[in-house]
């Protein structure tokens, strides 16, 4: 059964960027309605810090060393969140935008399946090539203001250039992004905003 991967950034149930993502999967199912949706929440998930045995695993690998035992059962956690990822033939991202960036928990998750050897790999001459396969990535992404011409009130959009990179970098390249904001403000604007976005999501979801 094909699956959409769908990674959860937002702490709130009822979110801007999660009731965006609902009004995209409503259409997404009517269109596919084989289709698997294997929905990850951040939030509810167990992430494994970044430190210890999972941290020396990858110097390890970048050292070309075999893993310990430790080393190898911190690494499988690593593996388990990558792969879950690459089974997917779609994969979408809600998030908010928080302080021009993104969530820590979505920086998290990032931190964890970045590994060499499993999402990138270095060639002393090409340099780094990413491991996963392209596929179609859409990354909802909605914020306290209107970034959609460019910088909103001399604040700048840090979460768009980093997560393009960072899914570039893996592999994920053919990413398209869907801003919602302003989501604060005069109740005339944020509608407007919301609406124009769920509108553009209904549309990609018949074609994604």
């Amino acid at each position: 059964m094909p699956k959409l991967f769908h990674l959860v950034a937002s702490p709130r149930a009822d979110s801007e960027s999660s009731a965006a993502a609902s009004t995209f999967l409503n259409r997404f199912r009517q269109v596919r309605p084989g289709w698997e949706i294997d929905e990850m929440n951040l939030w509810r998930e167990s992430l494994p810090e970044f430190d210890g045995e999972i941290l020396q695993a990858k110097y390890a690998r970048m050292g070309g060393r075999a893993f310990t035992d430790g080393q190898r059962a911190a690494f499988a956690a690593a593996e388990r969140m990558a792969v879950r990822l690459d089974l997917a033939e779609r994969v979408m991202i809600s998030t908010p935008m928080w302080n021009f960036g993104i969530p820590y928990k979505l920086k998290h998750w990032l931190d964890i399946i970045n590994q060499p050897g499993l999402t990138f790999r270095f060639d002393p001459v090409i340099g780094y090539l990413p491991l996963l396969k392209d596929r179609p990535t859409l990354v909802i992404l909605a914020s306290g203001g209107d970034f959609t011409t460019g910088m909103s009130r001399s604040r700048t959009d840090l979460a768009t250039p980093y997560l393009r990179e960072a899914l570039r970098f893996m592999g994920l390249r053919d990413v398209r992004f869907v801003a919602i904001g302003p989501t604060s403000g005069p109740a005339g604007h944020t509608s407007a905003a919301r609406d124009r976005a769920h509108r553009q999501l209904v549309e990609i979801a018949a074609r994604f």
